[in-house]
């Protein structure tokens, strides 16, 4: 029996009873993060569904005890996951390629421009200022300047990161990107009420800057619809700079160690962005009847919702604390950039092309 065979012999009741706690986990979070959202205080203060649904699997994954999260492990990551870019894909039927030209070359040249600066303040300031070895300071770098964990994990074979690494850096850029959700809409309100800020400026800022995927739905959901449309476009024209950016980087890795062409790492490529464009561009031929769009975008909200659950659920406060102060010196100096240096290049790129 082969390998391949053998992969499939689990019967799938088993794997539905491994999988069923942290998926039931991770719904009951985001039923009671749904119920939440309607309470009009919360709306009226920003508190969407998606928001909360991250804020109570975050508190709830540091307070529950570790044999309920342990049995919960596999439906958690199935959730924070797969079902994550599910719910990216299914994003695409709100958009058009009609709205992602809204976005245009200005959104392009601010994604490429915060990209690269992320990520060169990440290497130099994590090897040169706080002392990490270099793999740690290109892990933290890519999950901050491009797509949070996903970036993480996609970026470890390419410069072969160990697993504390790994751990290290997803912490600290799921940490900091989960203050992005609170804090971002804070400084839209700050902002806009002694100067005019648009849905479609912060958007652009948001989706530009937030680490991660879910946290950038959040983020932008939590001013608006049309922020949050902005900003997923935005923020999915920066995932997609992950797959040239880790070519670049695998050449450059393997430059540094010498290593033949052919004994490279593969490419990872983000998938999940693929079908982002590929369902935008279904819905840009207006053949989808209305309500089939309505029911698809109330089972995405629902995906979401179950997705930025078990991202909460799994955000250790402690894997933060009991990495030192170098790698979280550097990660709030990158968020820090982000959020000030961000806003400049936005400013400054839609000045210059707007």
């Amino acid at each position: 029996m082969t390998s391949a065979t053998r992969s499939f012999t689990i019967p799938a009741p088993a794997a539905a009873l491994r999988l069923a706690p942290g998926l039931l986990l991770a719904a009951a979070v985001a039923c009671a993060a749904t119920a939440a959202g309607r309470i009009g205080w919360l709306q009226a203060h920003g508190m969407s569904a998606l928001t909360l649904a991250i804020v109570i699997g975050l508190v709830a994954g540091n307070l529950l005890p570790a044999s309920a999260l342990a049995i919960s492990a596999e439906g958690l990551n199935l959730a924070k996951q797969r079902l994550l870019r599910a719910g990216i894909v299914l994003y695409g039927l709100r958009l058009t390629f009609q709205d992602i030209a809204h976005v245009g070359l200005a959104g392009v040249a601010i994604d490429a421009a915060v990209l690269c600066s992320t990520f060169g303040l990440a290497c130099v300031l994590g090897t040169r200022v706080f002392g990490l070895p270099r793999t740690t300071a290109i892990l933290i770098g890519a999950g901050s300047s491009i797509c949070g964990a996903a970036a993480v994990m996609a970026t470890e074979p390419v410069v072969r990161g160990r697993p504390e690494e790994v751990a290290v850096a997803v912490a600290t850029v799921v940490g900091f990107g989960s203050v992005a959700i609170v804090l971002y809409p804070a400084l839209y309100h700050l902002v806009a009420a002694v100067h005019p800020l648009s849905s479609t400026a912060y958007g652009l800022w948001a989706g530009s800057t937030i680490h991660e995927v879910a946290q950038v739905v959040a983020a932008g959901h939590a001013v608006s619809d049309a922020a949050a449309d902005t900003a997923v476009i935005a923020k999915m024209v920066r995932v997609m700079m992950l797959a040239p950016f880790l070519v670049a980087l695998s050449a450059w890795s393997a430059r540094s160690r010498g290593t033949p062409a052919q004994a490279r790492p593969p490419i990872t490529i983000p998938w999940f962005a693929l079908g982002f464009v590929a369902l935008a561009g279904l819905r840009s031929l207006d053949v989808l009847p209305a309500s089939a769009v309505a029911a698809a975008n109330s089972v995405d909200v629902a995906v979401l919702a179950v997705a930025m659950a078990a991202l909460g659920l799994t955000t250790r406060l402690s894997a933060m604390r009991s990495a030192g102060f170098a790698p979280l010196a550097l990660g709030a100096t990158l968020f820090a950039w982000l959020v000030v240096g961000g806003g400049a290049i936005n400013a400054a790129v839609q000045a210059w092309l707007g």
